[in-house]
């Protein structure tokens, strides 16, 4: 699948995003490849948990066994991973314009081309 490529119905972004890595990895674009890494990995750290909410404590006061001490990620709805690529999209524009500004075209246009990879997508 590629980036322009009408995805089926109910096909989370999530799931078009690493279609679209995978088809952009064999096509070996770069400029791509990169973008959708990127969106990728800022779903993944919107998940996060906050390293606020662990808190240290005595040992024996800790939890035993494999995987005890794990904390639950995020869930992320349809909407937030939206919101998530749709950052990913302004942050890129936004730089496409500031490198526009100073005369950088090559940065420009692979900064605007890595946005309109993501934005098809949305």
């Amino acid at each position: 699948m590629t980036p322009g490529t009408p995805s089926p119905p109910g096909t989370a972004l999530r799931d078009r995003l690493r279609a679209a890595l995978k088809t952009a990895m064999k096509a070996r674009d770069r400029g791509a490849v990169s973008a959708l890494r990127s969106a990728l990995s800022a779903i993944d750290n919107a998940e996060a948990v906050d390293a606020g909410q662990s808190k240290a404590g005595a040992v024996e006061d800790s939890a035993v066994g494999l995987g005890a001490a794990e904390a639950r990620r995020r869930d992320l709805t349809e909407a937030d991973i939206v919101a998530v690529v749709r950052r990913e999209v302004d942050e890129r524009r936004t730089a496409a314009s500031e490198y526009d500004n100073l005369g950088h075209v090559q940065r420009r246009d692979q900064l605007t081309a890595e946005a309109n990879t993501l934005a098809a997508l949305l």
